[in-house]
């Protein structure tokens, strides 16, 4: 681990002014930037804790979002009564997410902005153009098996590791920021990730600076919804794949409305559009719930040790939009 100086901010604005210092990066749980510096991924100059700011709220607003802070923990942010009942598939999604002890001392802001696993990422004797622009990515050709089948480039094939984050992407969350050039705004998640392309080291489009204060849900879509993670063992392993659905039917059994986000095999937390708008007005059973799967996957390639990704997620969406269907009809 490199040298670094420290200080502990004491409110929002002095973290924002703290962070124009060369090389300055926040910390709240650390969970994951302590890992990264440890192997010498990640050397800032200057860390700012920032885990004593008042941030750690979870509220409803006059509009009926839910508005919860940067630094709730990822166990009470799993364990709140408002999001069991409302959104039961992102307190499902962080419960999978990691151990109890991670999860006791892991951030909301900070599951956000967690880095790739790719083992490549982590070893600095390898080329990985997401720590060393330009580098090259070794995983391309090398053991890839756990990397993602959409949305990489000939730059980088890394998957998002997150599972609240697959989750917020169906929610259709926003998170909240101070500081950057307009000295905050809101951003939709689906506008807060970015593709690799060939700049794979620029994760997020978020400014230098810039500090994430909250994530807004807004109420819940009508229908059921779950989260169904497909792993190498059955705790503390990233997905292999994950999907988070919801499904509102009608009296007639056809699908009214749908959503569906994918993780594990999107560089960033996948949003199914297409698939979402196919299933519209289907009859909800498996020709249906096949057919999202193979549309939500159409633009899918495999580099060989991740090709069995590919008809596992389609698999993984028709079961789990089956599922939602007959715990629906059981009602």
């Amino acid at each position: 681990m490199k040298a670094f100086t420290f200080e502990r901010a004491t409110d929002v604005d002095a973290a924002v002014a703290s962070s124009a210092k060369p090389g300055a990066r926040f910390i709240a749980g650390g969970t994951n930037l302590l890992d990264l510096m440890k192997v010498e991924v990640e050397k800032p100059a200057h860390l700012i804790d920032i885990s004593r700011l008042p941030l750690r709220d979870i509220a409803e607003t006059p509009e009926g979002d839910l508005t919860v802070g940067a630094l709730v923990s990822n166990t009470d942010l799993a364990a709140h009564p408002k999001v069991r009942e409302r959104y039961p598939m992102l307190a499902r999604a962080v419960v999978n997410g990691a151990s109890a002890q991670l999860r006791n001392q892991a951030t909301t802001g900070g599951n956000l902005l967690q880095r790739t696993r790719c083992p490549y990422f982590y070893d600095v004797a390898k080329s990985c153009n997401k720590r060393t622009p330009g580098a090259g990515c070794s995983a391309l050709q090398g053991i890839n098996r756990m990397t993602a089948v959409l949305g990489g480039s000939d730059a980088c094939i890394a998957a998002h590791p997150s599972d609240m984050a697959v989750a917020l992407m169906a929610l259709e969350a926003t998170i909240e920021t101070k500081g950057g050039s307009k000295g905050g705004r809101k951003i939709a998640i689906a506008d807060f990730y970015r593709l690799p392309g060939d700049t794979p080291h620029r994760e997020t489009n978020l400014e230098p600076g810039e500090l994430i204060v909250s994530v807004a849900l807004p109420p819940p879509p009508a229908g059921q919804q779950t989260y169904r993670k497909v792993r190498d063992r059955a705790s503390y392993a990233f997905a292999l794949v994950s999907v988070a659905a919801i499904l509102d039917l009608d009296a007639d059994k056809r699908v009214r409305g749908a959503r569906l986000a994918l993780g594990g095999v999107g560089t960033m937390p996948w949003r199914a559009l297409d698939a979402e708008k196919g299933m519209v007005g289907a009859e909800a059973g498996d020709k249906a719930f096949a057919a999202a799967g193979a549309v939500a996957m159409a633009g899918a390639r495999g580099r060989g040790g991740n090709d069995f990704k590919i008809p596992l997620a389609k698999r993984v969406v028709a079961r789990t939009f089956a599922g939602l269907a007959t715990s629906i009809s059981k009602g």
